[in-house]
């Protein structure tokens, strides 16, 4: 009798190490597993692209220790960006992380089950990318640069700091592209109170930017005004500024290369904000049950090395509102 309580006693200790050794086989396989991540950009080595490994960094997914970043860029051919969706779902990565909405198409086009998170896109509802901003429903979640009036007060920046400005002409994607087509309604809106005429000139591709600035120009028009267009390369700036006409920029990407004005979501921000996103699904959570969120942080960037290239003056008044000023 004794013997078979010593035996059932056995039996219980022996299960009960199994299991525990089984339990933490389990969890030492789980801390070792590598997240694989598709990033898919415009440029390679952006700013928004260190910021959004810097925010994975803080919530400690680590490049080279438990995950890996497949980086794919389209550099200004959006017609590649088809291609290298299709290779990251065939590189089977746990989530594409996309720099713009027409990347996200792309990816979204590409799979319906790898989730997919946006650093920044359009209007992602109209662009069909989600149901809604508050319940994607679908594989893709993550931020929008949308937000109303932004188009608007670049307007009124610009018309604040060259006060003489009455003709703009504005730099944009083909009507139909979501966004540009909002900040399109957004200018126009603030251009009557302004008492500014606009000027579309439609940007098919990179290659169409010198022959519009010509064009712009022949137009005896006062100020550029640059929309946020994944077809507008930031080699415009420098076509820009041959002009000799101040410009306004819609993202930070045309302030890091000397772009004269910039008022605009941080992208820097959003990319960082983005990795809260990609850390909540490997953790397990739905891209469906992720709200999609908009900008909350604008900056506005002066440069006055620019200013100073073609004799440009910015004044005090509009200076003070700047949040970085490059001299």
């Amino acid at each position: 009798m004794q013997n078979a309580k010593v035996d059932r006693n056995l039996l219980v200790w022996l299960v009960a190490t199994f299991f525990l050794a089984t339990v933490s086989l389990a969890e030492a396989q789980q801390a070792k597993k590598v997240a694989r991540i598709g990033y898919l950009g415009n440029e390679k080595s952006t700013a928004s692209e260190e910021a959004f490994l810097q925010g994975l960094r803080e919530r400690e997914w680590i490049e080279g220790q438990n995950i890996v970043v497949e980086r794919r860029y389209w550099e200004n051919r959006a017609e590649r960006l088809a291609a290298l969706a299709d290779e990251l779902v065939r590189l089977k990565v746990d989530i594409i992380v996309t720099s713009t909405g027409t990347a996200a198409l792309a990816a979204k086009k590409a799979t319906s089950t790898i989730a997919i998170v946006m650093t920044g896109s359009g209007d992602a509802v109209t662009q069909g990318l989600v149901a809604s901003l508050a319940r994607p429903d679908g594989n893709v979640t993550g931020l929008t640069n949308i937000s109303p009036d932004v188009a608007g007060k670049r307007l009124e920046l610009l018309k604040e700091a060259f006060p003489r400005v009455s003709r703009v002409a504005v730099l944009r994607c083909p009507p139909g592209t979501p966004v540009s087509d909002s900040e399109w309604s957004d200018s126009e809106a603030a251009a009557r109170v302004l008492k500014v005429h606009l000027q579309s000139l439609v940007i098919s591709g990179p290659e169409k930017i010198d022959g519009a600035l010509r064009a712009a120009t022949r137009e005896r028009v006062d100020a550029l005004f640059v929309f946020d267009c994944s077809r507008i390369p930031t080699k415009t700036v420098e076509l820009a500024t041959k002009t000799g006409l101040p410009a306004i920029y819609s993202t930070t990407r045309f302030a890091n290369a000397g772009g004269l004005m910039v008022y605009g979501p941080s992208t820097t921000d959003s990319a960082r904000r983005a990795a809260t996103y990609v850390d909540k699904i490997l953790k397990g959570a739905k891209p469906a049950d992720l709200p999609v969120e908009q900008p909350t942080k604008f900056e506005l960037v002066i440069n006055l090395k620019a200013a100073k290239q073609i004799g440009l003056t910015i004044p005090p008044n509009v200076l003070a509102q700047a949040d970085k000023v490059i001299k």
